[in-house]
């Protein structure tokens, strides 16, 4: 769920200027999970623009305080969302965690790397949903950890079926700055794309382990 249509198109705008996001209906991508995709989204390269970031640190920040209160540590996702979840903290004056896929297999052995509380209140940021699997493995880490985990803030979403049941499921909130559907629509406004590559993307994110570019 985007938090509003007006924060959803600014996003896609900035996200669509430094190439964070790329559309290519007529040469796809291919995933790592061998998905062919007409998209591909890398939203580490918001951190190398400041103004960008700025906005994204910002924005994101003043609608986790707006919806889920100031919590009392903010926790990123390793590793794409380290970096905008550190800012984030930082905005709001907020202690900074963040989540390993797994353990580490030495050492400490540390999921979690940084020091929180139990029973604290936790809002993870996450840079990018696309199933909610790896997301959601770290809300599972942080429960595990006994603390209250209010929601979770991305900065977009391919709006995924599955994601959304999956965070269902785990009755868990999420919350992104921008979403797909408001992406196409923003990429059609400014001739990005046209109509027919609009078709095309529309019928890729409705199943995208199906589709076939051809």
């Amino acid at each position: 769920m985007i938090f509003n249509k007006e924060t959803a198109k600014k996003t896609a705008e900035v996200l669509l200027q430094i190439n964070a996001i790329k559309l290519q209906p007529n040469d796809p991508f291919t995933w790592a999970s061998g998905w062919k995709s007409p998209i591909y989204c890398d939203n580490r390269i918001v951190l190398s623009y400041p103004q960008i970031r700025n906005y994204v640190r910002e924005t994101m920040a003043k609608h986790i305080e707006e919806h889920y209160g100031k919590p009392d540590v903010i926790a990123g996702v390793a590793t794409g969302a380290i970096g905008i979840g550190a800012l984030v903290a930082e905005y709001l004056n907020l202690p900074f965690i963040y989540v390993r896929p797994e353990a580490k297999k030495h050492g400490r052995q540390n999921q979690i790397e940084g020091y929180i509380e139990k029973g604290q209140n936790v809002v993870v940021v996450e840079d990018l949903i696309s199933t909610g699997k790896s997301s959601l493995n770290a809300v599972k880490a942080l429960l595990e950890a006994e603390v209250i985990v209010k929601g979770m803030v991305g900065i977009f979403s391919y709006g995924f079926e599955i994601a959304k049941d999956n965070f269902e499921k785990a009755n868990v909130q999420l919350h992104t700055l921008g979403n797909y559907e408001t992406l196409l629509e923003q990429a059609l406004d400014t001739n990005y794309i046209t109509q027919k590559q609009q078709d095309i993307l529309t019928k890729w994110n409705a199943n995208p382990g199906e589709w076939n570019a051809n």
